[in-house]
């Protein structure tokens, strides 16, 4: 029994959030969004960066604003309790992150690239971890 579980990598004793229905539309249209964020966000965290790109045009930041509100609310479609996630508490801390360097009281290039590394550790933790319910 033991070997199974480690075996498969999933851990009985952690609770994880609430499974909803999501569209397998929705699924297709999410992987297309998710695209769109990155290469605005790509974009954005280059203007931190990067001496060269001085000013982010506003539209980027339109984008990547709102193909983040609608990654959220396709990941929330299918994670019911995402608020109370890992992945849902690590969103959070990234835009207070990026608010915080926005807004100058952190200095803005180790901020932004400490919200960007934070984004990318979330989204790639296996899924017993990333959708682990932290209370």
């Amino acid at each position: 029994m033991m070997a199974e579980i480690q075996k498969s990598g999933e851990c009985t004793d952690k609770k994880m959030g609430r499974i909803g229905y999501r569209p397998y539309w929705v699924l297709s249209f999410s992987v297309l969004v998710r695209a769109v964020h990155q290469v605005g966000a790509a974009l954005f965290l280059a203007s931190f960066l990067l001496d060269e790109v001085v000013h982010l045009p506003t539209l980027y930041l339109g984008i990547v604003f709102a193909s983040g509100v609608v990654l959220f609310f396709t990941e929330w479609m299918r994670h019911r309790q995402i608020c109370r996630e890992l992945s849902g508490m690590s969103t959070l801390v990234k835009l207070i992150l990026l608010g915080a360097a926005y807004h100058g009281f952190f200095p803005a290039s180790a901020t932004v690239l400490s919200a960007f590394v934070l984004a990318s550790i979330s989204a790639h933790a296996p899924k017993q971890l990333r959708h682990r319910l932290l209370y």
